[in-house]
């Protein structure tokens, strides 16, 4: 009787979760545009000095103001007790610990029509916060000193009272790459509120790092604070009040991260360098001796591309996070003995945010997995068998409320035979040996890499996958995370391989029978419409296409864009050096074979785009109108090269889903608007 009692009760039990699946399977619906726009992020998570808790930044859509705004959250590390700290009407950013763990600062615009960011102090529990700061120009990047007496943070330089007046007239023409002010790093009593200069000069400071006694600080400097400028930039070591500064290192790449050993003889950064300190190569680790002399890799050339990296508590180890490809998971490194890698992640996902905690000797990172795009979780390192927890519940929402699309990696052969990987979302309600529309999506960069996760709403794949599409994320030679043959592919020829590799992938989900060969569409930003550009006068396979912010003349593209770092790689010198190598430049320009174009293809830029300025959108938008292949030009005033404000953000993603549906489904779009606005 027993026994059938405890099979009943299970049986009943198993057909209520079953009940309870499809009543939860039937509540769940597509998600639409405002759906996913309105999907919170977080960010900028800290744990606190006793590991108990942890502060972090969630921002929220506010189509009134059209913007996002973020405001700054505490929980309990295990999951529990989530309160919002702030709550001003432009938000709250950059939160830190105070040593004691009773302090929280922050940086704000606050009062009115405050146009400096300032810092601002609340204690843990709760109140209002009270400014610390008054500086004269917007304040980042803070840190506060281990003994809690100083707060760290960079700030510009503020204009002279002879540029003040020339504002007021408008009397404003200015130097062209010239007119920026160099920041510099600085510190602020906690107690008397008295600022301190740190670093004064023709230079400015990028990033930097307090040891961890608080006694030195580890940097970046560079000539200016240009983007161009990035690969000038140099690591220093100072005392904390500013004294006694050196230079460790002297080449021309870029290095990021530098941090000083917990015994101070030697600091850690990262570069996108061999070791010999040549350019166009995943990011590596690498070490400098404090005291003076060369820096060196410190595990030789890795399969991986290094994003970050930190010492372990100790000082016998390196923790580090690799892209991947497809993934990317967090790594330990031991120094002494000399070991291989070690993996303390693996999953279907991306970290998007990560920080390792000493003190409690923990990480703190975010997951971007296909339906929580973002979710907290620590990670305590100090045991062989920890794995990530997760702390927060954020996206809980999206599981229970949406349909979002099955995504896996797929691999298929290049036309050379290399391995290429990317990843495969699946349409809504996918049937096996049904044939679907394709959007096939190339990243930016393109030194990076498409990885799991959700997607955002620059690339609305939930949307595309509720409206029927299978979405094609293909990881093409130059992208990182595969090693430095297959990145460097693109030296010396930017399109040899990569928009190959694409159409293989292409070619292998049709042979699969996901796709219909008959309605294909092509879309990208930045390097994403440099390639979305260029296939549109390869092949006229795509019946659709929307290139964002792509190049399409290589050689009026060095002058226009504030960076040519990676240019002169890919075709061998500059387009105006002697001999300049212009056939190389110019047979890889999108323009150069406008005439082969039959593909319908918007064009889509920000007005005030440094990066890919408007005048490469405007020349193939004028070739594809000259030549009567149907074409838009789409130009968004005040954004620079990514999309922020709510309305031009949706209108994007209108415009080219009303593009797709028009020349490749023939479905009928209506267009969603912004909550609150009738249709």
């Amino acid at each position: 009787m027993c026994t059938t009692r405890r099979s009943f009760t299970a049986f009943a039990f198993l057909v209520f979760s079953l009940m309870s699946a499809a009543g939860h399977a039937q509540t769940r619906r597509p998600m639409t545009l405002v759906d996913l726009i309105d999907v919170p992020r977080l960010g900028d998570a800290q744990l606190s000095p006793d590991g108990s808790q942890i502060l972090f930044t969630r921002d929220h859509a506010d189509w009134k103001a059209n913007k996002r705004v973020a405001q700054i959250f505490r929980i309990d590390a295990d999951g529990n007790r989530v309160i919002q700290m702030t709550h001003g009407e432009n938000g709250a950013s950059n939160p830190r610990w105070s040593p004691d763990g009773r302090t929280i600062a922050f940086v704000a615009k606050r009062g009115g029509e405050a146009e400096e960011a300032q810092i601002f102090l609340i204690a843990n529990e709760g109140g209002e916060g009270r400014p610390l700061t008054r500086h004269a120009t917007s304040v980042f990047a803070i840190a506060w000193a281990p003994a809690g007496d100083w707060i760290y943070f960079l700030a510009p330089d503020p204009k002279t009272d002879e540029e003040k007046q020339k504002d007021k007239p408008k009397d404003d023409v200015f130097a062209y790459d010239e007119n920026y002010k160099q920041q510099h790093l600085w510190r602020i009593d906690v107690t008397r509120g008295e600022e301190q200069r740190l670093t004064s000069g023709d230079f400015s400071v990028g990033s930097y790092r307090l040891s961890r006694d608080g006694a030195r600080l580890a940097h970046h400097r560079a000539p200016t604070p240009l983007y161009g400028d990035a690969e000038k930039s140099e690591v220093w070591v100072m005392d904390a009040d500013g004294r006694n500064a050196s230079q460790l290192t002297k080449n021309g790449v870029s290095e990021s991260g530098a941090e000083l050993s917990p015994d101070g003889s030697q600091v850690l950064f990262v570069a996108s360098a061999n070791d010999r300190f040549d350019t166009y190569y995943n990011g590596n680790l690498f070490v400098a001796p404090v005291s003076g002399g060369a820096a060196r890799p410190v595990a030789g050339e890795l399969p991986f591309d290094v994003n970050a990296a930190t010492w372990a508590k100790d000082g016998r180890s390196i923790y580090f996070v690799a892209n991947m490809g497809v993934h990317s998971e967090i790594f330990r490194l031991d120094l002494a003995p000399a070991s291989k890698p070690a993996q303390l992640t693996k999953g279907e996902h991306a970290i998007i945010g990560g920080q390792y905690f000493p003190g409690p000797d923990r990480w703190v990172l975010q997951l971007d997995e296909a339906a929580r795009p973002g979710e907290i979780w620590t990670l305590t390192v100090g045991t062989a068998t920890a794995a990530p927890q997760r702390v927060t519940k954020v996206f809980e929402y999206l599981e229970r409320d949406f349909d979002v699309p099955r995504v896996e990696a797929v691999q298929w052969k290049g036309a050379d035979g290399a391995t290429v990987e990317g990843l495969l979302y699946y349409p809504l309600n996918y049937q096996k040996g049904t044939r679907y529309p394709l959007c096939v999506q190339t990243h930016g960069g393109p030194m990076a890499s498409d990885k799991f996760g959700m997607g955002g709403v620059s690339n609305y794949v939930p949307v595309l996958a509720a409206k029927g599409y299978a979405v094609f994320k293909p990881n093409y030679r130059g992208s990182t995370g595969y090693g430095n043959a297959f990145l460097r592919d693109m030296v010396g020829h930017y399109f040899q391989n990569a928009h190959l590799d694409v159409l293989a992938g292409v070619d292998h989900l049709i042979k699969l029978g996901i796709v219909d060969p008959d309605r294909m569409v092509k879309m990208g930003w930045s390097a994403g419409g440099h390639m979305t550009s260029w296939m549109i006068t390869f092949t006229d396979r795509f019946k659709a296409a929307a290139s964002g912010a792509g190049a399409s003349n290589w050689i009026s593209m060095y002058g226009q864009s504030d960076v040519r770092t990676y240019r002169t790689p890919w075709f061998g010198g500059t387009p105006w050096q002697k001999d300049a190598p212009i056939p190389a430049y110019w047979e890889h320009s999108p323009i150069a074979h406008a005439a082969k174009v039959k593909t319908p293809t918007i064009f889509l830029v920000g007005q005030n785009d440094v990066r890919v300025p408007p005048p490469q959108s405007v020349e193939m938008y004028r070739a594809l109108l000259a030549n009567g292949v149907p074409t838009h030009l789409y130009m968004a005033p005040r954004e620079p090269h990514g999309w922020g404000e709510l309305r031009h953000v949706i209108f994007k993603a209108n415009v080219e889903l009303d593009w797709f549906e028009k020349h490749a489904t023939r479905r009928p779009y209506v267009w969603e608007r912004a909550p609150g606005e009738g249709r």
